[in-house]
């Protein structure tokens, strides 16, 4: 049988395609026949050459004739639009922060290798929340992935993700994202760069495993205290009949994720050359620690910047403090949301870069870092 001559490119590539969307490894056999059936008439033997070539700089072979891809490529990512924003890359110098409407990939992609010293950052995890729809019904109050939680004592509380309610899809594209965020991260990071993630325990560990993944070494995690209004519920529908029960553990604690890009050599060669590669001291008697007492966000804050997940200006100052080790350097978030991150490295002296891709949140982080820099925590 004669078979269509394609270029070696589209043979590749349709490879990649095939192993980027399948979510579990393939047989040999099922990457020839879903090749064949994207590209036409394709020689079994080219497919096998090229996963052999290729393994294991593209391909990582799991068992005898299984294959999957070593990374997630950046097409899935590029193509996906998670939010509906026709964003330009326009930029606003707020104090000695940079804050930028942009999707932090491509961004990330760009930036010129080893020219951040830190990253600082409160990601969605996935994207899936601040998808449009999800967003839209957030702002609507129509709750979606987003849990409207009941007034407490005429409270009104802020609105929390369910990640319980991701599906094995959704958590698997989390690992996607990353993993691949994480081989950005290591390209424009300086050596010894710390990157402290924030995270929840539903997801901690999945996001923890493909960081790793990506190529930044795991260095434990910051152990935030603070008392949230996850969990703790009594059954739905039924609080009388099971009014002693409460479905999960109360939230009592929030788990930031510490990542370091490798030093070369020494801490201290490390320190000279780059001025990173451990965390500043709170002061000279005492190090930097890895449990921090917080409260909740105060509502002063909350009203001057309203996104679901701010944090508060006292954890964050902490945090940004500690993490240039010798106080010189450019801190990145890549999630910046209102700004909160890029506040609290204005008040502690430091430049930040932020990278957001929703409009309306740059906006909002424009006219509120100035406001959050100013409060005393």
């Amino acid at each position: 049988m004669a078979h269509k001559k394609n270029s070696p490119g589209r043979v590749r590539d349709a490879i990649v395609g095939v192993l980027e969307d399948a979510r579990s490894p393939l047989r040999v056999a099922q990457i020839i026949e879903a090749v064949q059936a994207e590209l036409g008439s394709v020689a079994a033997s080219s497919v096998r050459s090229y996963l052999n070539l290729n393994t294991p700089s593209v391909f990582v072979r799991e068992r005898r004739g299984v294959y999957r891809l070593k990374q997630p490529a950046a097409r899935s990512f590029r193509q996906r639009s998670f939010l509906d924003s026709n964003t330009t890359d326009s930029s606003e110098t707020v104090g000695l922060a940079t804050l930028i409407n942009a999707d932090c990939l491509p961004w990330m992609e760009r930036r010129e290798p080893c020219t951040v010293h830190a990253i600082l950052t409160d990601p969605p995890y996935g994207l899936h929340e601040y998808s449009p729809e999800q967003q839209q019904k957030l702002r609507d109050g129509r709750g979606g992935v987003w849990r409207i939680p009941p007034s407490f004592d005429g409270h009104k509380r802020s609105p929390l993700p369910r990640f319980t309610t991701l599906d094995e899809r959704q958590l698997h594209e989390i690992a996607d994202y990353f993993q691949y965020w994480a081989t950005l991260a290591m390209r424009i990071l300086v050596p010894g760069a710390n990157v402290v993630v924030a995270s929840n325990p539903m997801v901690s560990h999945i996001v923890s495993t493909a960081m790793s993944q990506g190529g930044l070494e795991r260095r434990g995690e910051i152990v935030r205290l603070t008392m949230t209004m996850r969990g703790g519920d009594r059954p739905k529908g039924a609080h009388d009949e099971f009014d002693q029960v409460s479905v999960m553990p109360r939230s009592m604690w929030e788990p930031w994720l510490v990542f370091r890009k490798p030093i070369e050599k020494r801490v201290q060669d490390n320190l000279r050359k780059w001025k990173t590669g451990g965390f500043r001291r709170p002061c000279h008697e005492r190090p930097f620690g890895d449990v921090i007492s917080s409260s909740p966000t105060r509502a002063k804050e909350k009203k001057i910047a309203p996104h679901p997940s701010l944090k508060p200006q006292a954890f964050l100052r902490q945090v940004a403090r500690g993490i240039l080790p010798m106080g010189e350097g450019v801190v990145l978030d890549p999630f910046a949301g209102a700004g909160s991150t890029l506040a609290a490295c204005n008040r502690v002296g430091y430049s930040s870069i932020g990278i957001e891709l929703d409009a309306e949140y740059f906006r909002m982080a424009i006219d509120a870092i100035p406001l959050l820099e100013k409060i005393n925590s």
